[in-house]
């Protein structure tokens, strides 16, 4: 018997916080959860307001993230890990280790390719043997997307309608505020690249986060900063799609999600990511512009001058936009397929709150809350390292609509 269900690490930081209040609102009664992080003070500080605000009264735990003991113990010490602590490749590796030894459940907001590639090195074969499910990126990075793309596949299998192929999600609205924790991300990411040229091979590899590369079929180059119009998406679009700038890391997950599950989605499933720049003329305009911006963001991060620029204006890591504009946010993304019978169908997942920040704290709460209370509804599995569809599926697709998250589907023609 374990002491609590879910420990929130990095619960006195910004999007830990976040999480920390979603669970305080809308755990069931009588949840065992915890908050833990490296700041007693700061902890307790979470921990009166949360008390105040919902009448929670939860512990505290201190566990820093290079003390493998500590972690080690706090691992043993519950059914499911939900941590917010990055960059992940500088701070989470312990963690996910001791969680993956311990047979515990863990989630968190990973956005980094090397680090779950890393991940899956370490820890995939650990996890099958304790049981384990590792599940990374139940965040804006990337459960949208792969949910997205999950729910897309049983809407075609329910029809008996064949398998995908050709699939492109378009981000058709978007309004949030940039993530100071993305950017470090980033940052962490390209310093990495840089000094490394294996680690540079790793991140260009459309495959890189895949069980094994050989099975995978070959496509040819699959770029992530596309530019595409969109009628070629589906009839009925207009305009021109430029790239969505989380393509690079989200499309990889939803890639091992179809490794994980035999190619279930299709031995000539391609996917990539767009975002929509409107139906007017300068559409086209408007797509090139953001393929060249983020072009220019990446290197300008990579170069000590220009980065240096950057940083002054760019968001800092544990700071977070105001809640009126977190309230505020919202997304749409709409998930589009032919299939092998040459039927179309759109999958849609919408949701309200700042994408980065309030729908990312629902997102990654009801994923803690579905691998600590729904064990009966989890996708079959001996454990490992896992995505959002492979470790938690229809579980997650379940409670997130009871908290109003638009997840459906249909025929499109």
């Amino acid at each position: 018997m374990t002491d609590y269900d879910v420990v929130v690490y990095g619960a006195s930081g910004f999007a830990g916080a976040l999480v920390a209040e979603h669970l305080a609102e809308y755990a069931p009664a009588g949840v065992r959860v915890a908050l833990a992080g490296r700041s007693g003070e700061r902890l307790a500080a979470v921990r009166d307001r949360l008390r105040a605000r919902h009448g929670v009264d939860w512990p505290v735990v201190v566990a820093d993230a290079a003390d493998g003991r500590a972690l080690a113990d706090l691992a043993a010490s519950t059914r499911v890990v939900a941590t917010t602590v990055g960059p992940y490749a500088k701070y989470g590796r312990a963690l996910v280790a001791a969680c993956a030894a311990a047979g515990t459940d863990y989630v968190d907001l990973a956005g980094e390719v090397l680090f779950v590639r890393q991940s899956i090195d370490e820890n995939h074969a650990i996890a099958q043997r304790t049981g384990a499910r590792i599940v990374h990126s139940c965040g804006f990075d990337s459960v949208p997307s792969d949910i997205g793309v999950h729910v897309l596949h049983a809407a075609v299998a329910e029809a008996g309608a064949g398998q995908l192929t050709d699939t492109t999600l378009v981000v058709t609205r978007l309004k949030g505020a940039p993530s100071g924790g993305t950017i470090d991300t980033m940052r962490h990411q390209i310093d990495t690249v840089r000094r490394d040229r294996d680690a540079r091979r790793v991140a260009a590899s459309p495959y890189s986060l895949t069980p094994d590369r050989a099975a995978e079929p070959d496509f040819g180059r699959q770029p992530d900063l596309v530019t595409v119009p969109a009628g070629e998406v589906s009839p009925g679009l207009r305009g021109t799609l430029g790239p969505f700038f989380m393509a690079s890391y989200n499309t990889r997950i939803v890639r091992r999600s179809n490794a994980l599950r035999d190619y279930a989605y299709g031995r000539e499933f391609r996917y990539r990511e767009t975002i929509s720049t409107g139906t007017s003329a300068l559409s086209p305009v408007l797509a090139k512009g953001v393929k060249l911006g983020l072009t220019g963001l990446f290197a300008g991060l990579a170069l000590a001058p220009t980065r240096a620029v950057l940083d002054r204006v760019l968001p800092k890591p544990g700071d977070g936009p105001s809640e009126r504009t977190r309230r505020a946010g919202h997304f749409t993304m709409d998930i589009f397929t032919t299939t092998t019978t040459g039927k179309r169908f759109r999958a849609r997942f919408r949701m309200t709150g700042d994408p980065g920040y309030a729908a990312t704290a629902v997102l990654m709460g009801e994923s803690a809350l579905a691998l600590a209370l729904d064990r009966d509804a989890l996708p079959p599995s001996e454990g490992g390292v896992l995505t959002p569809s492979t470790g938690i599926g229809d579980a997650l697709v379940a409670r997130l609509r009871a908290r109003g998250v638009d997840i459906s589907s249909t025929v499109a023609g």
